[in-house]
């Protein structure tokens, strides 16, 4: 009795001890094999190979080795290897491991592939569908969303629009009911398909969709999404309202912006100050962004700097001091093409101020003294005047002869002036004319008097487009000439319904 009891313990201690020790078998395996990668890829490969095999069933060890296979064979170029081990690795995350472990390693591995083969578009292809194929096999809703967000970036990044837009539309689709409308539990995954849809069309500038689709992102209040999500949608925001020049509007979104990338410790967040303050200088506000509580921590970033000091000499209007800093400052401010683009309205914001404060003990005052005091040439001046005084911001009108703005008289320069807008207009009506007259002709629709009147649209066109070239003072009289041609040339097509002039 005795023996047999002693041959059951040693029975069950056996049969209880001989998993452990096979574990850290494996285990040893697979940290010996670890220690080769750098030295001795090769060896380390068949290690990671045989941990493999030293499994009975699929489990953790396995997937581990595999996981560093991917990787060794990625370092080493070897791209079908990588991807048959990676095909072996998917295999596991059915039940082999915790779903939360399995999506943290497809995660570390995407983030590894997708940064160092960016340029190798037909891997990342094959690379990101086999994980998608075998997420739905798995029904990994939460990672398949999460894989195809991070392909979207992939094709955003390097400009592929198109393979893009197919993305979002199944994106799209899982977060909508069986009705096709939007599915408001799925907010925060909503919110992000619409910020990445959003930088696409703040990139391709369609101004239209990218305001339809601000104004959804806005109504969405079944969310709470991550802060950078709304950095996003924000700061797309503000660059919509800037290409339609709502100055206030933009600089409202930048702040907003601002804070989210901020609460979320993302740098675009001094992008986005940066942006507060031209919105700022550009819709005139005496408010210095930086007097805020949210904004003064970054005043003196060495990023910032520059823009602290713009918005001072603006608030100064110290002309010269603005320009020294744009031209020495060109890193950091310049050679953002965004902020690029609207330093044109900047300086001309300046300017303005300046001419006005300038002008203000004056009746009559000389171009070249201003042309000196804003240093710019006269012809600028000039067309600065004639926008002021088209806004009714000065009242009065240029001397031509003698350089000379005088000021008080404003219907002398509302009558000269306001002839550019108004042939600007018949040229418009006359365009659109021309415009369905000339298809009517390809059809062999348009009689002959039709056709002789395109013929002097025509010669008016080329006309007026060199006169778009001229200085203010010569644009005038330039358009008077086109227009009263124009209407000689229509007049004489009434009276004799003869062949077209030639087109210039």
């Amino acid at each position: 009795m005795g023996s047999d009891a002693d041959m059951e313990d040693y029975g069950f201690e056996y049969s209880d001890e001989e998993p452990e020790e096979q574990d850290v078998d494996i285990e040893n395996q697979y940290y010996n094999s670890k220690g080769l990668v750098e030295t001795d890829p090769e060896a380390a490969l068949e290690g990671f190979a045989e941990v493999v095999r030293m499994e009975p069933e699929k489990a953790e060890w396995g997937f581990k080795a595999l996981k560093q296979t991917v990787k060794l064979y990625y370092k080493l170029g070897k791209y079908k290897e990588m991807m048959d081990a990676y095909r072996d690795m998917l295999t596991y995350i059915k039940s082999a491991v915790t779903r939360n472990y399995s999506e943290k390693c497809i995660n570390n591995i995407m983030d590894f592939i997708s940064g160092s083969a960016s340029q190798n578009f037909g891997l990342l292809q094959e690379f990101y569908q086999t994980t998608l194929k075998a997420l739905e096999e798995a029904k990994n809703e939460r990672l398949w969303f999460k894989t195809n967000l991070k392909l979207c970036k992939i094709w955003f990044d390097i400009g592929e629009y198109g393979r893009m837009s197919k993305i979002l539309k199944e994106l799209h689709k899982s977060c909508q009911k069986e009705d096709g409308t939007d599915d408001q539990k799925k907010g925060t995954q909503l919110l992000e398909v619409y910020a990445i849809e959003i930088q696409m069309y703040t990139e391709t500038k369609n101004n239209k969709k990218l305001k339809e689709l601000y104004q959804k992102a806005l109504s969405v209040k079944s969310a709470i999404p991550h802060p950078r999500i709304m950095g996003i949608i924000r700061e797309c925001g503000g660059k919509m309202h800037m290409a339609e020049r709502q100055w206030a509007e933009a600089a409202t979104d930048f702040f907003e912006a601002f804070k989210n990338y901020d609460e979320a410790g993302n740098q675009r967040r001094i992008q986005c100050l940066k942006y507060l303050v031209l919105a700022n200088m550009l819709m005139e506000s005496e408010v210095n962004p930086f007097d805020g509580q949210e904004a003064k921590p970054y005043k003196n970033d060495p990023e910032i700097l520059a823009m602290t000091n713009l918005i001072a000499a603006y608030q100064r209007n110290e002309i010269l001091e603005f320009e020294r800093i744009l031209k020495s400052n060109r890193r950091t401010i310049m050679d953002d093409p965004f902020i690029r683009n609207y330093i044109e309205d900047l300086l001309k914001n300046v300017r303005t101020q300046v001419l006005l404060k300038l002008i203000k003990p004056y009746t009559r005052i000389r171009i070249p003294f201003i042309s000196k005091e804003l240093n710019v040439p006269e012809k600028d001046v000039e067309e600065l005047l004639v926008s002021l005084i088209l806004d009714n911001r000065i009242q009065g009108h240029i001397d031509q002869v003698n350089r000379l703005l005088e000021r008080g008289d404003r219907s002398k320069g509302m009558k000269k002036y306001t002839a550019i807008d108004k042939w600007n207009t018949q040229l418009k009506s006359l365009y659109q004319t021309v415009g369905n007259r000339a298809m009517q002709r390809a059809e062999g629709q348009l009689p002959p008097i039709g056709q002789c009147i395109v013929g002097c649209a025509q010669k008016s066109a080329s006309c007026t487009m060199d006169c778009g070239s001229a200085g203010p003072s010569d644009a005038i009289p330039c358009y008077q000439r086109c227009g009263a041609g124009n209407i000689g040339c229509v007049t004489a097509c009434l009276g004799t319904q003869g062949p077209p002039p030639p087109a210039a």
